[in-house]
Protein backbone atom coordinates (compact mmCIF):
# COMPACT_ATOMS: atom_id res chain seq x y z
CA UNK A 1 0.00 0.00 0.00
CA UNK A 2 1.22 3.54 -0.79
CA UNK A 3 1.85 5.12 2.04
CA UNK A 4 0.84 8.68 0.69
CA UNK A 5 -2.32 7.47 -0.77
CA UNK A 6 -3.67 10.01 2.59
CA UNK A 7 -2.62 12.68 -0.08
CA UNK A 8 -4.79 11.64 -3.32
CA UNK A 9 -7.73 13.97 -3.64
CA UNK A 10 -10.83 12.63 -6.20
CA UNK A 11 -11.90 15.37 -8.16
CA UNK A 12 -14.60 13.06 -10.20
CA UNK A 13 -18.01 13.10 -9.14
CA UNK A 14 -17.40 17.06 -6.99
CA UNK A 15 -20.08 19.42 -7.78
CA UNK A 16 -18.68 22.44 -9.41
CA UNK A 17 -17.37 24.79 -6.45
CA UNK A 18 -15.22 24.93 -3.39
CA UNK A 19 -14.19 21.98 -2.03
CA UNK A 20 -11.54 22.32 1.42
CA UNK A 21 -9.23 19.61 2.45
CA UNK A 22 -7.32 19.36 5.04
CA UNK A 23 -3.67 17.77 5.60
CA UNK A 24 -1.44 17.45 8.89
CA UNK A 25 2.56 17.07 8.22
CA UNK A 26 4.85 15.42 10.18
CA UNK A 27 8.10 13.89 10.38
CA UNK A 28 7.14 11.10 8.81
CA UNK A 29 6.15 12.42 5.46
CA UNK A 30 9.54 13.43 4.86
CA UNK A 31 10.61 9.97 5.63
CA UNK A 32 9.25 8.77 2.71
CA UNK A 33 10.96 11.58 0.52
CA UNK A 34 14.21 10.22 2.32
CA UNK A 35 14.76 14.54 3.15
CA UNK A 36 15.89 14.42 6.23
CA UNK A 37 16.79 17.86 7.37
CA UNK A 38 14.47 18.40 9.94
CA UNK A 39 14.65 17.11 13.43
CA UNK A 40 10.73 18.11 13.98
CA UNK A 41 8.25 18.89 12.05
CA UNK A 42 4.21 19.97 12.79
CA UNK A 43 2.81 21.69 9.66
CA UNK A 44 -1.56 22.12 8.52
CA UNK A 45 -1.98 22.15 4.97
CA UNK A 46 -4.84 23.61 3.65
CA UNK A 47 -5.60 22.73 0.23
CA UNK A 48 -8.58 25.01 -1.58
CA UNK A 49 -10.19 22.76 -4.41
CA UNK A 50 -12.40 25.02 -6.57
CA UNK A 51 -13.78 23.05 -9.40
CA UNK A 52 -14.53 24.65 -12.75
CA UNK A 53 -16.10 23.05 -15.33
CA UNK A 54 -13.12 22.04 -17.59
CA UNK A 55 -10.27 22.58 -14.98
CA UNK A 56 -9.58 22.66 -11.09
CA UNK A 57 -7.79 25.28 -9.28
CA UNK A 58 -5.75 24.23 -6.37
CA UNK A 59 -4.23 26.50 -3.81
CA UNK A 60 -2.45 24.86 -0.86
CA UNK A 61 -1.88 26.66 2.29
CA UNK A 62 0.97 26.20 4.76
CA UNK A 63 0.94 26.79 8.14
CA UNK A 64 3.52 25.39 11.08
CA UNK A 65 7.19 25.23 12.21
CA UNK A 66 10.34 22.49 11.57
CA UNK A 67 12.80 22.16 14.07
CA UNK A 68 15.50 22.55 12.60
CA UNK A 69 19.52 23.04 13.18
CA UNK A 70 21.24 25.93 12.59
CA UNK A 71 23.82 27.08 10.13
CA UNK A 72 26.16 27.92 12.32
CA UNK A 73 25.97 27.02 15.36
CA UNK A 74 24.63 23.47 14.74
CA UNK A 75 21.83 24.25 17.52
CA UNK A 76 18.33 23.34 16.63
CA UNK A 77 15.40 25.72 16.78
CA UNK A 78 11.52 25.93 15.11
CA UNK A 79 11.54 28.02 12.20
CA UNK A 80 8.05 29.23 11.54
CA UNK A 81 6.80 28.36 8.33
CA UNK A 82 3.89 30.41 6.05
CA UNK A 83 3.44 29.73 2.72
CA UNK A 84 1.53 29.27 -0.16
CA UNK A 85 0.94 28.40 -3.33
CA UNK A 86 -1.27 28.11 -6.60
CA UNK A 87 -1.98 25.35 -9.42
CA UNK A 88 -3.91 25.00 -11.83
CA UNK A 89 -4.98 21.45 -13.42
CA UNK A 90 -6.17 21.11 -17.38
CA UNK A 91 -6.95 17.98 -19.14
CA UNK A 92 -5.38 17.07 -22.27
CA UNK A 93 -4.39 13.92 -24.28
CA UNK A 94 -1.04 13.13 -22.24
CA UNK A 95 0.47 14.23 -18.89
CA UNK A 96 2.86 17.29 -18.54
CA UNK A 97 3.83 18.96 -15.43
CA UNK A 98 6.72 21.37 -17.03
CA UNK A 99 5.08 24.17 -16.10
CA UNK A 100 5.78 24.29 -12.13
CA UNK A 101 2.38 26.49 -11.87
CA UNK A 102 -0.23 24.30 -14.53
CA UNK A 103 -0.53 20.47 -14.47
CA UNK A 104 -1.63 18.69 -17.70
CA UNK A 105 -3.91 15.20 -16.73
CA UNK A 106 -4.99 13.08 -19.52
CA UNK A 107 -8.46 12.77 -19.97
CA UNK A 108 -9.96 10.34 -17.85
CA UNK A 109 -8.00 10.86 -14.63
CA UNK A 110 -10.15 11.09 -11.59
CA UNK A 111 -7.70 12.06 -9.17
CA UNK A 112 -4.66 13.93 -8.01
CA UNK A 113 -1.98 13.16 -5.44
CA UNK A 114 -1.00 16.30 -3.95
CA UNK A 115 1.52 14.91 -1.87
CA UNK A 116 4.75 15.87 -4.04
CA UNK A 117 3.46 19.66 -4.31
CA UNK A 118 3.31 19.89 -0.36
CA UNK A 119 6.35 18.36 0.03
CA UNK A 120 8.16 21.17 -2.86
CA UNK A 121 6.05 23.85 -0.79
CA UNK A 122 7.30 23.38 2.30
CA UNK A 123 11.06 22.59 1.66
CA UNK A 124 11.47 25.30 -0.58
CA UNK A 125 9.42 28.06 1.65
CA UNK A 126 12.42 27.67 4.49
CA UNK A 127 15.51 30.33 3.84
CA UNK A 128 18.26 28.38 2.54
CA UNK A 129 20.68 29.47 5.37
CA UNK A 130 19.31 28.65 8.47
CA UNK A 131 20.19 30.54 11.76
CA UNK A 132 19.32 30.97 15.09
CA UNK A 133 17.04 33.80 16.19
CA UNK A 134 19.60 33.82 19.20
CA UNK A 135 22.52 34.71 16.60
CA UNK A 136 20.85 37.33 14.88
CA UNK A 137 19.82 39.39 18.62
CA UNK A 138 22.64 37.84 20.12
CA UNK A 139 20.86 36.03 22.94
CA UNK A 140 22.03 32.99 22.12
CA UNK A 141 25.15 31.83 24.56
CA UNK A 142 26.69 29.14 22.70
CA UNK A 143 30.70 27.59 22.94
CA UNK A 144 30.91 27.33 18.77
CA UNK A 145 29.96 30.84 18.78
CA UNK A 146 32.78 31.72 20.92
CA UNK A 147 34.99 29.69 19.17
CA UNK A 148 33.96 31.46 16.03
CA UNK A 149 34.95 34.80 17.62
CA UNK A 150 37.80 33.41 18.42
CA UNK A 151 38.89 32.61 15.62
CA UNK A 152 37.72 35.47 13.29
CA UNK A 153 40.33 38.11 11.55
CA UNK A 154 41.47 41.09 13.79
CA UNK A 155 39.98 43.98 12.30
CA UNK A 156 41.89 46.65 9.91
CA UNK A 157 40.92 49.14 12.22
CA UNK A 158 43.19 47.80 15.20
CA UNK A 159 45.97 47.52 13.25
CA UNK A 160 48.40 50.40 12.98
CA UNK A 161 49.51 50.15 9.67
CA UNK A 162 48.62 53.41 8.05
CA UNK A 163 47.63 53.38 3.99
CA UNK A 164 50.04 55.28 1.85
CA UNK A 165 47.30 58.01 0.20
CA UNK A 166 48.66 59.46 -2.87
CA UNK A 167 48.86 63.11 -2.21
CA UNK A 168 46.96 64.39 -5.36
CA UNK A 169 44.13 62.69 -3.89
CA UNK A 170 44.30 64.47 -0.58
CA UNK A 171 44.10 67.83 -2.17
CA UNK A 172 41.33 66.81 -4.20
CA UNK A 173 39.75 65.93 -1.22
CA UNK A 174 40.22 69.54 0.48
CA UNK A 175 38.18 70.86 -2.23
CA UNK A 176 35.09 68.98 -1.15
CA UNK A 177 35.35 70.35 2.04
CA UNK A 178 36.66 73.79 2.00
CA UNK A 179 33.49 75.04 0.32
Amino acid sequence: MNPLKTFDIQFVGLKVGEHIYKFEIDYKFFEYFQYNDFNNVSIIVDVNLVKKSSFLELNFLANGSVNVNCDLTNESYNEKLRASFNLVVNFGDKYNDENDQILILPHGEYEINVAHYIYELIVLSLPQKRVHPGVEDGTLDSDILKRLEDLSPKSIKNSTIKEDIDPRWEKLKKLITDK
